[in-house]
């Protein structure tokens, strides 16, 4: 149980089958709170707050670790053991679906299906690719987070957020304020400077892949990328904006995942 609870581990529900809910850069465990019900009905629900984050983040966080995604894919396989899970469905926000897709080609059998909201291999252009960034926007956003955090974050959230639902964008606001500066700003640098598109080509275990229509930090090209490289992958866009649908616009998400994963309401 050491990582499990290192990570602020939560487990929950009324099911038999092991659902682990992994959240995005920003946010902490707490983002699933829409859906949470929802996962409690139906499974035995695992979630945890990334390194870096949520009220014990600078404890957990190590600067060489997790200067690449395969460090953060190592603390979800740790927790798995950790836990004794020998098979679940990975449910993942932004930058926990590429942690989940490398923990699945190391791992492939303990993963039975993944689900991928809002996730990216790759956040710079490349030829014949559309990640949505150029490396000038990336060192802008560098330096702003260097510069003034809080005034970062005072622009940086409602802009993700992508609608007008102010306690979202105080949620993440607040969320993000919970993160020690120079750790998110190591953070966001391995997040949109990764390129694991090799790794999600590998992935072997079934994914389903929801997006929404308007995305700023992850465009819905991405999706589309990902569901022709991920063998027999699905693809939901959502008729909505922002980088967060499972908090704003969660009653379309759950829908989805109605569908996709033959969950239907009793």
């Amino acid at each position: 149980m050491e990582s499990f609870e290192r990570f602020n581990g939560r487990r929950s529900g009324s099911g038999k089958e092991v659902a682990i809910l992994a959240h995005g850069f920003g946010t902490d465990q707490t983002a699933w709170t829409a859906l949470r019900p929802w996962f409690d009905e139906r499974f035995d629900v695992i979630s945890f707050d990334l390194a870096g984050c949520g009220p014990h983040g600078a404890d957990t966080y190590d600067f060489e670790r997790h200067g690449s995604i395969f460090g953060y894919a190592d603390d979800l396989l740790d927790i798995i053991d950790d836990l004794g899970v020998q098979n679940c469905t990975y449910i993942s926000h932004s930058m926990s679906g590429m942690i989940g897709a490398a923990a699945s080609v190391a791992r492939p059998e303990v993963f039975q299906r993944m689900v991928m909201i809002g996730a990216s291999p790759r956040y710079l252009d490349d030829e014949g690719y559309t990640g949505g960034f150029k490396p000038a926007d990336l060192e802008n956003l560098f330096d702003s987070m260097s510069a003034n955090y809080q005034a970062w974050v005072a622009g940086f959230a409602p802009m993700v957020v992508g609608v007008d639902n102010s306690e979202v964008i105080a949620d993440f606001s607040n969320a993000l304020f919970r993160m020690r500066p120079d750790i998110a700003l190591n953070t966001s640098r391995t997040i949109f400077t990764s390129d694991v598109r090799g790794v999600a080509a590998q992935i072997s275990t079934p994914v389903h892949l929801i997006q929404t229509e308007i995305d700023v930090a992850v465009p819905v090209q991405v999706g589309e990328w990902l569901a022709q490289a991920i063998n027999g992958a699905t693809l939901d866009v959502i008729a909505a904006s922002g980088h967060l649908p499972h908090m704003t616009a969660a009653d379309e998400v759950q829908k989805i995942l109605e569908h996709r994963l033959g969950k239907t309401v009793a």
